[in-house]
């Protein structure tokens, strides 16, 4: 068996119907691992299943807003229900919203609000799963994976962002501490740190030209990234071959900020 064989294991990804959460699902479904997509937009959800299990994956989705905790709890009972387990949980939900205020403009709705998806989103994701693989690790089941999305903002300056790279920066914070507390269970904890990655919450920068000239020329790839380049990190995460990989921050940028 492959060391990066995933069937029989269960993901969970949040924020799994677009994007870079979507990229990581049709990549560990592609490696046997049953995927169940938590996300707000039924649609967007129904279209991802179909993509992923019409190439040979298994997967199910879950309407789930991960800033209320309630909905976070319902779609991890019905997520159990539905594959009996939870073997990972790629926390990837989290909304933008630089670029509009300075930070003496920064109104306390819009602080918290960032902070209630992208900082609270991923403690409520993270609570419900770590308390799943601490049950299963006390029955001798001793697997886990918890696996973040960060961001450059939480390394780097990153102006008129300064709520959301605050909550970036709590993250990476929170997987270091998780991956200490969880070890003895079997669990690993990190985080993921995108570059420029082609998505929708980065479409609208990305059609602006001037950006485009400016930011093109530090990328040594030369070009942005997609959702599938998440893909080979995450099933490596998911893995065996990570289990003594834990508390730590991958950066996948193109060299973006070795340059």
């Amino acid at each position: 068996m492959s060391i990066f064989d995933l069937n029989g294991r269960v993901a969970v990804i949040t924020g799994g119907n677009g994007g870079i959460g979507l990229g990581i699902a049709q990549a560990l479904a592609a490696q046997g691992c049953a995927v169940s997509l938590w996300g707000r937009n039924a649609d967007k959800n129904k279209a991802a299943v179909a993509g992923i299990t019409s190439a040979g994956g298994k997967a199910d989705s879950v309407i789930c807003d991960v800033s209320d905790s309630a909905s976070v709890k319902a779609a991890m009972a019905k997520t159990l229900e539905k594959f009996g387990r939870v073997d990972g949980c790629f926390a990837n939900a989290g909304i933008g919203g630089g670029g509009r205020h300075s930070f003496i403009e920064r109104t306390e709705e819009q602080w918290r609000a960032m902070f209630a998806t992208n900082l609270d989103g991923v403690f409520h994701a993270f609570q419900a799963a770590a308390r799943h693989m601490t049950e299963r690790a006390a029955a001798g089941d001793r697997f886990g994976r918890l696996v973040a999305t960060s961001s450059l903002a939480s390394l780097y300056g990153t102006a008129r962002n300064e709520h959301y790279a605050a909550t970036k920066a709590a993250i990476n914070a929170l997987v270091r501490a998780l991956g200490v507390e969880l070890a003895r269970n079997g669990v690993t904890a990190n985080a993921i740190l995108p570059g420029w990655i082609k998505s929708d919450m980065t479409a609208g920068i990305m059609a602006n030209e001037k950006f485009v000239d400016n930011v093109m020329p530090r990328i040594p790839v030369r070009r942005f990234g997609e959702p599938s380049d998440f893909g080979g990190i995450a099933v490596y995460l998911m893995s065996q071959a990570s289990s003594y990989h834990t508390t730590d921050c991958f950066v996948i940028d193109g060299g973006y900020t070795a340059f």
